[in-house]
């Protein structure tokens, strides 16, 4: 216990802010699910197609804010000041220039989502709420970049709070603008869509205050001269980010196509699968953020040059991530009815068909717990490398050669239905989880080096 002592307690003191900042950017979702679900169905059954548009394009452009935090780490550890500013500032110019690239996208989301099958109601409710939703992207990115910035340099605990304190101004905004309360006008999803735009953008403010004001951040002058492109340190965070956001596409790509094929079966359906997703991605929450907690070890591991602290660190993270997974498997299989029926309206006649499924779901959940936490720990390690690159193919390998395939198959050819789409994809992670593990342990923790992003 004396060996990994020291690695609890600093996994514990990095991986416990992130987590509390996932999950409470995940509570202000669930708020929006659960009132939404309160509002009716078909609203819904929007929101959880409306949110995997936004989810896939946010993945997308996540790369560039996540990936910087093990290059950050390690410039950090090696006093590098000048790689630390111009990595951050440039994760920030390419999460702006990709949130801007994405606005058409949203504008024009309802033909988009009418061809891929969902109902005209749906896409349209659904693109009321992109169309204002949209704008999110810009600040959820650029918060993304902060926090990564502010981790690095372990300083994790303001994201946390200001994440949490959005949680009751987006639960009173959704009161207030969805349902019409305090004289406002009823706006149904699109009052969601301003609320959360609205919540997104105080946080960002309120994040780049703090990382001005901060003096342990102030000798990295991260905002003089913000303006000024720095096209060498650009390409780096590009080079470094793009794998990174097409892993995460890749990997949730799987879940939003499940939801579309879901929207095939049917509403109803696709209410449950969505309710269902959204609980076992709170549990995930956890996982994620013991997973950035590694890429920072590892990355400062990486630093010194020592595999050893690596390796150490690197089962640390597992067996917290094991424990979890273990509470979070009694839960899903003890109390699944219960948790799905908190996000309906009691008088709704459809609700107890959709609990019945959701809660048959939350079973199969249960089957992915360990091999989801598993492959986006393995992510974490590799990132804390500068390893994002062979991780794209590993990721599209596992989830759209296999996972997806098997999901489609089972659910349609086969006649599982929803069954056979939540076992593809435990399919598509268990692959992804053992390759992405076996690549860090087999050449990374032995001290096999890849070559890293080369310096500016």
């Amino acid at each position: 216990m004396s060996r990994y002592g020291p690695h609890i307690a600093a996994t514990l003191s990095l991986g416990l802010p992130l987590i509390g900042s996932h999950l409470a950017r995940m509570g202000i979702h669930v708020s929006d699910t659960v009132m939404l679900g309160w509002y009716g169905v078909d609203a819904l059954a929007a929101l959880v197609i409306a949110t995997s548009m936004i989810q896939i394009l946010y993945f997308l452009g996540m790369g560039y804010g996540t990936g910087v935090m093990g290059l950050i780490a390690t410039a950090v550890t090696r006093g590098d000041e000048a790689q630390v500013r111009r990595a951050a500032r440039m994760a920030l110019w390419l999460s702006a220039i990709h949130s801007a690239l994405c606005l058409p996208l949203f504008w024009f989301s309802g033909p988009i989502l009418l061809a891929l099958g969902q109902t005209e109601q749906v896409a349209t409710l659904a693109q009321d709420f992109l169309r204002i939703a949209g704008w999110g992207l810009l600040p959820m990115l650029c918060a993304l970049a902060l926090n990564s910035y502010l981790a690095a340099l372990e300083r994790a605990q303001v994201v946390m709070w200001v994440t949490l304190a959005g949680l009751p101004l987006n639960i009173a905004l959704i009161w207030v603008l969805t349902f019409g309360n305090l004289g406002f006008p009823e706006l149904g999803v699109r009052g969601a869509a301003i609320s959360s735009v609205i919540v997104q953008t105080a946080q960002l403010v309120v994040l780049v205050a703090y990382a001005r004001w901060l003096p342990a951040t102030r000798k990295y002058h991260l905002f003089q001269r913000f303006w000024r492109p720095d096209g060498p340190a650009m390409r780096q965070v590009f080079r470094l980010g793009w794998p990174i956001g097409l892993t995460l596409v890749a990997e949730g790509g799987l879940f939003v196509g499940s939801n579309i094929m879901m929207g095939w079966i049917g509403t109803q359906e696709l209410a449950a699968h969505g309710i269902a997703l959204q609980i076992t991605s709170i549990t995930f929450m956890v996982h994620l953020g013991l997973s950035n907690a590694a890429t920072v070890r590892v990355g400062q591991a990486k630093g010194h040059g020592d595999a050893g602290w690596m390796r150490d660190a690197a089962v640390t993270v597992i067996g917290m991530s094991l424990v979890f997974a273990t509470l979070a498997i009694s839960v899903y299989l003890l109390a699944g009815d219960w948790l799905v029926r908190l996000y309906l309206d009691p008088a709704d006649p459809r609700g107890p068909a959709i609990v019945a499924l959701g809660a048959a779901l939350l079973v199969y959940a249960a089957l992915f717990q360990l091999t989801d936490a598993f492959q986006v720990i393995a992510l974490g390690f590799l990132r804390g490398v500068h390893d994002t690159r062979m991780p794209m193919w590993i990721a599209a390998f596992s989830y759209w050669v296999v996972g997806m395939p098997v999901a489609w198959g089972l659910a349609f050819p086969l006649g599982f239905g929803p069954a056979g789409l939540w076992l593809g994809l435990c399919v598509g992670l268990t692959v992804a989880a053992w390759l992405l593990m076996s690549r860090f342990w087999r050449g990374h923790a032995q001290g096999v080096w890849t070559r890293a992003a080369p310096a500016v």
